[in-house]
């Protein structure tokens, strides 16, 4: 099988010509850039990916971390990663020079990580949690609390975390019970418990820093009462010294289908005199800034989806190409050369499927990564607030759409690899479990449909989504005029209609009755995501149909004849069902909201 973590022409196209990524070294944050700088850290990642994270991607798997009731042990390996990515500087490659980054555009930091993410997701999430957290830290905690704690997070001595669920409760984080109570000296005392807390104990760092949400004693109810918390393992003085545990302690581990060596724990917060927390930001403003890194990792969660379903795509089409099975049907000689499981058709079309479910998901991950750096650095001030508007309503189709398909490229895999696909001697089953978290990770696809229908489609009266449609409006102008990409816009063009007239028509239903207009919102996120797919594929065509026009030739003309190939099968097979779904949701089909509890 192949040792291929990502195809880097597929990677040099995504970030070269379908974004133009050379374009932000006229920026002044990148000045003294160059790509030859960009390329360098990319294969950096992808060294650093090979030699410390993938090697161990099996093992950790079928290794899991123990907990003794004193300490977590994990496989060796997984410190041995950590310390690669720390010094080479990834927990701070997007930072300022000033603060020891290396001021890299997010977009390329991402792509860095869809290279550790595909070689190893589990490893690769403590670095993924540890740079969103240091965000957060970095963007609201006060001064003291900077310096306290945002180098030691930046050059790898210690972790970062998100704590949100608790037992009780899941998404509904306005019902979180966790509390917090002022001390004399300015800090707060914690107490309550944190549930699948990702990377939440461990011995990979000198220290681990819990981002918590909880409610300061006489506090609102509901998200209105709710505080940002910066929670230490162990306490740190003001210079820096580490001193005595922290009242957090470790109540167990919860043992993951997938994910594995990402240790998942159940936290307790004040078992004893409370858990001493200092306050970030101003109080009742927690989820507010907490939203911050969970969009963070919403866009990291389904780039993880997309490298995961990119590997089972690889691996699928390397077994494929050498694999020998069978005979074509007009083979009609039992004794001539079987052939390669590639020349049969159906084995073609899921490896098709796959494809354009995982490059158009990774393409969808990095154009939304765009948006993020567009929303920071771009240079006026219009092109920032229109970015950050596009990015927030596409936010839940980012998550969800690489998530869902994601875990269907993964188990196209595994059918394509046959009897060989479900067995741990292949790679296969282990993408699939990994994968299937993704769906539920940052928020299922039902919280996603809920929060688009629900609250994106209106925000700043429908900003985010007019600019989208002015978007996808302007690559069908751009395509009408190549014969190549005129029908995929007219197919396109096509579902973008009928996402129009769903869209008024479930907002008229949620207006009239919002317990049952939103009752079929995953179903509307589904259609939605299928059509911004759709709109990303359009872009990859015109890209590739422009390089063959302009002769490209050899394995670059075949590079861009299977972008075209895949977009014609994303109009014709993946936006076909759009019509039938689209009728059902404007009719606000009530049979799933009519079903009873008792006729289950």
């Amino acid at each position: 099988m192949t040792d291929k973590l990502l195809n880097e022409r597929e990677l040099s196209f995504q970030l070269y010509e379908m974004l133009d990524t050379e374009a932000l070294l006229q920026r002044p944050r990148y000045a003294e850039h160059d790509r030859a700088v960009f390329d360098a850290t990319l294969e950096t990642a992808r060294s650093i990916a090979a030699e410390y994270l993938a090697p161990h991607n099996h093992k950790g798997d079928a290794n899991e971390p123990t907990f003794d009731g004193e300490k977590v042990t994990l496989i060796p390996e997984t410190k041995a990663a950590w310390d690669a990515l720390a010094e080479a500087g990834f927990h701070a490659a997007h930072h300022d020079a000033e603060d020891g980054g290396l001021q890299l555009p997010e977009v390329v930091l991402r792509a860095c990580m869809a290279y550790f993410n595909a070689a190893n997701i589990a490893s690769a999430g403590y670095s993924f949690l540890t740079i969103g957290a240091a965000n957060l830290v970095k963007s609201f905690a006060s001064d003291a609390l900077r310096q306290r704690f945002l180098p030691p997070m930046l050059d790898g001595r210690y972790s970062g975390t998100m704590a949100l669920t608790e037992p009780g409760q899941g998404s509904a984080l306005g019902d979180i019970r966790t509390t917090a109570r002022p001390a004399t000296d300015g800090s707060y005392r914690v107490f309550g418990q944190k549930m699948f807390i990702s990377g939440g104990d461990h011995e990979l760092t000198d220290n681990i820093v819990h981002m918590v949400l909880a409610r300061i004693e006489g506090a609102p109810a509901g998200v209105k009462g709710i505080s940002l918390f910066l929670v230490p393992k162990f306490l740190v003085d003001q210079d820096g010294n580490l001193g005595p545990r922290n009242d957090v302690a470790l109540a167990g581990l919860l043992h993951k289908m997938g994910y594995r060596n990402t240790t998942s724990t159940v936290l307790s917060f004040g078992e004893k005199d409370g858990a001493v927390g200092y306050l970030v930001g101003e109080a009742n403003k927690g989820l507010a800034y907490m939203f911050q890194m969970m969009n963070e990792a919403r866009i990291g969660v389904a780039l993880g989806a997309s490298a995961l379903a990119y590997q089972s795509y690889i691996h699928a089409l390397d077994y494929a190409r050498e694999r020998p099975q069978g005979r074509l049907p007009g083979a009609k000689d039992p004794l001539s050369p079987q052939v390669r499981i590639v020349e049969h058709a159906d084995v073609r079309r899921m490896l098709l499927q796959q494809k354009t479910y995982a490059e158009g998901s990774l393409s969808l991950c990095l154009y939304a990564s765009s948006l993020f750096e567009d929303a920071h650095t771009a240079p006026d001030a219009a092109t920032r607030e229109d970015a950050a508007e596009l990015l927030d309503l596409l936010i839940p189709m980012v998550k969800s759409y690489p998530s869902k398909y994601g875990v269907i490229a993964s188990d196209l895999g595994i059918q394509v690899l046959g009897g060989s696909g479900y067995i741990r001697e292949y790679p296969l089953e282990q993408y699939y479990r990994d994968n299937r978290l993704n769906p539920i990770h940052e928020g299922t696809e039902g919280i996603h449909g809920l929060d688009l229908l629900g609250r994106k489609l209106g925000y700043h009266d429908g900003k985010g989504y007019r600019l989208f449609l002015a978007e996808a409006r302007a690559s069908l102008d751009r395509a009408a005029g190549d014969p190549t990409c005129a029908p995929l816009a007219a197919a396109l063009g096509d579902a973008l209609g009928i996402l129009e007239r769903v869209t008024r028509d479930l907002q008229a239903q949620v207006a009239a009755d919002a317990h049952l207009g939103l009752s079929n919102a995953t179903a509307y996120l589904d259609l939605f995501g299928r059509v911004v797919v759709g709109w990303i594929w359009l872009r990859q065509a015109l890209v590739a149909s422009r390089a063959l026009a302009g002769g490209a030739l050899g394995s670059e003309a075949d590079f861009y004849q299977g972008k075209v190939h895949a977009a014609r099968y994303f109009m014709d097979w993946e936006l076909a069902g759009l019509d039938s779904q689209a009728r059902l949701l404007s009719a606000g089909n009530r049979l799933c909201f009519d079903m009873q509890n008792a006729w289950f």
